[in-house]
Order: C-alpha cells, then sequence, then structure tokens
C-alpha cells in the first residue's frame, strides 16, 4: 500500500462506475489472480485519456486485456491501440476478450522483438501504457522513445513495487533483488534523460509519467 488505504477508498467512492463488462472482467481478474490495474491507476488513465486524445496507442503487457479494453472504452473512437503480449496462459483470455474490436490489435510474442520490428517499420505512438516484465523496461526503453512522437507519453506501472523501491538491497528478499535493482535504475534513467521529463506518482503501485520532449 503506497497511500493510507482509508483515503484511496474515499476517492475511489467519488468516482462513477465503469461500464458493466469491464466491471465483469475485473471481477474474474481479481478472482482469478490475475495482475490488473488497480482503480486509482484507472482513473489516471482515464483522465489522460480523455484529456490528451491520443490517436494510436501501444500497450506492452497485455495480459487478458483489461486495460486494453479499458484504453478502448475511454480513447477517441479513432484511436488505435496495438498491444503486445507473449504468456500463453494469457493469450488465452486475451484472444477471447479483444476478438470483435476492430481498433485494437494483438500481437503476440517477445516484447523487445516486437519493439524492434515496430521501429524497423517507422511505427509511431502518441501514448505508450508500459506494464509487463519490469527486469526489462530499461533494455526496452530507446525502441520505446523511438516510436513515441514528440510531445507523446509514457505511462510506466508498477514502479514503486508495492514500496519496497525506497528500501535498501540488504533489506529485499534476496529473490527479489533483482528485479529491485533493475527498477531503480529504469527510475533513474527516465528521470535524468533529458529527451523526457518524468513525475512519479505514488498511486497504484506507483506510475511514471513520462513525457517526450517536442
Amino acid at each position: 500500500m503506497i497511500i493510507n488505504e482509508h483515503i484511496r477508498d474515499y476517492i475511489g467512492s467519488l468516482e462513477k462506475e465503469e461500464p458493466v463488462g469491464l466491471m465483469k472482467l475485473e471481477d474474474w481478474a481479481l478472482r482469478n489472480g490475475v495482475p490488473i490495474i488497480r482503480r486509482d491507476t484507472q482513473q489516471f488513465l482515464r483522465f489522460i485519456l480523455t484529456k490528451e486524445k491520443p490517436k494510436a496507442i501501444l500497450e506492452i503487457g497485455a495480459a487478458v486485456g483489461f486495460s486494453t479494453l479499458y484504453m478502448h472504452e475511454y480513447a477517441p473512437e479513432d484511436c488505435l491501440i496495438t498491444t503486445i503480449e507473449k504468456v500463453e496462459m494469457r493469450l488465452v483470455h486475451a484472444r477471447e476478450n479483444l476478438s470483435g474490436h476492430e481498433r485494437i490489435r494483438l500481437i503476440e510474442g517477445e516484447a523487445g522483438e516486437v519493439l524492434a520490428g515496430l521501429v524497423h517499420d517507422g511505427a509511431h505512438f502518441d501514448l505508450v501504457f508500459l506494464d509487463a516484465a519490469k527486469g526489462q523496461y530499461s533494455a526496452w526503453l530507446e525502441d520505446i522513445l523511438s516510436v513515441l512522437n514528440p510531445g507523446g507519453l509514457l505511462l510506466t506501472d508498477n514502479v514503486l513495487l508495492e514500496g519496497s523501491i525506497a528500501e535498501s538491497r540488504f533489506a529485499v528478499e534476496r529473490r527479489d533483488r533483482t528485479i529491485h535493482a533493475r527498477m531503480r535504475e529504469y527510475l533513474s534513467i527516465i528521470t535524468h534523460d533529458e529527451r523526457i521529463n518524468t513525475v512519479i506518482l505514488p498511486i497504484g503501485d506507483g506510475l511514471a509519467v513520462s513525457c517526450k520532449n517536442a
């Protein structure tokens, strides 16, 4: 928990209900232990989508497609969403949940390889939502910035690692030290890279918002 749970619940009580289909998928995901974007992250994402009105979105880490469908709900009607997923157990559900949506393109494969292909093809996006294998974020960053339009936003989810990111590596469980070190490296890079302007927000499990300079 990054912020006081009582405050978070109060803020959540002020929000309007989401569409029934999204609520049902969220409930299914939570009951089946599938990680999806948290409620306060959803609210921020909805705000960004309705304000920025992106025409092209890249999502890295579709899981079962909840966040993809959430963005589809609130992005402009002419916005195209490309989403990447490689885990077969997630793809089984993602294929089903995303089928029939003409503005959503699901690419199955390893994110690094897919990103390299998008760079090669000259693809460009107004918004990138990064929520995949956390240990690879630094390795993917150059390609992400290559496909992100000037003025575009990179949203990186779950960057605070349930608050453990602020702890010394020696205070973290040995099995978690690699991801801890790599996330710290990523946060240092995106907050010091002069090509982007980054703020880290303590919502959900931490959301880094980076704007690519014009």
